[in-house]
């Protein structure tokens, strides 16, 4: 039986067959696609993305969310201030989601990925008790979960047409969507075989 070296050994991504490295011209033998490694760029992309989504969430978080014009006059109000806003009007549990939704999710997200980030490059002993793997899922779970808001401006927006109420997404929805737009970009591009140093 003939030994081969399992760093010679590669996966195709699109039929998952494991084909041996033959260098730059290396194609899957059950599939034929083209196959190759890509150690280069491994956090880069995902640091990328994650920055540029941590920038986003800034002017989401200091811009108005919620433009509501009514008999001439506008009022608008900003994540945080709707919030208190639903709170104080005893509208608890929508005051309770909106925040978890749009204040705790995202920066667990963003407190996760950069935690993966750094380990991956920075391995400590302690690492090893936390199992790195359901972290990652867990962003990519509750991932569509934090376009609430952007989703209740938007149902707002196309359902009041009353005569003398008109609802209009602010700066910020823009912003949020964006933030989480780059945020799943972000835990898409993080290649999960870096947890176990695979690659």
């Amino acid at each position: 039986m003939i030994e081969i070296d399992e760093k010679k050994l590669i996966r195709c991504p699109v039929c998952e067959a494991v084909n041996i490295d033959k260098g730059t011209d290396s194609s899957c033998r059950r599939c034929g696609c083209t196959i190759y490694r890509h150690q280069k760029f491994t956090t880069q992309k995902s640091w990328a993305y994650l920055v540029t989504a941590i920038v986003a969430y800034i002017p989401a978080n200091l811009y108005p969310m919620l433009i509501t014009k009514q008999f001439g006059s506008g009022e608008s109000s900003t994540i945080l201030g709707g919030i208190v806003m639903l709170w104080e009007h005893g509208s608890y549990p929508i005051a309770m989601v909106i925040f978890v939704a749009s204040i705790v999710i995202p920066v667990l997200k963003f407190l996760i990925l950069i935690y993966l980030l750094v380990s991956v490059k920075y391995p400590l002993g302690k690492d090893k008790k936390i199992n790195k793997h359901k972290m990652y899922f867990l962003t990519e779970a509750v991932g569509p979960w934090s376009m609430i808001d952007v989703f209740v401006v938007a149902i707002l927006a196309a359902l009041i047409h009353l005569a003398n109420i008109q609802i209009i997404a602010g700066t910020a929805a823009t912003a949020f969507a964006l933030s989480v737009f780059f945020t799943l970009l972000a835990a898409h591009a993080f290649d999960e075989r870096l947890i176990e140093g695979r690659i």
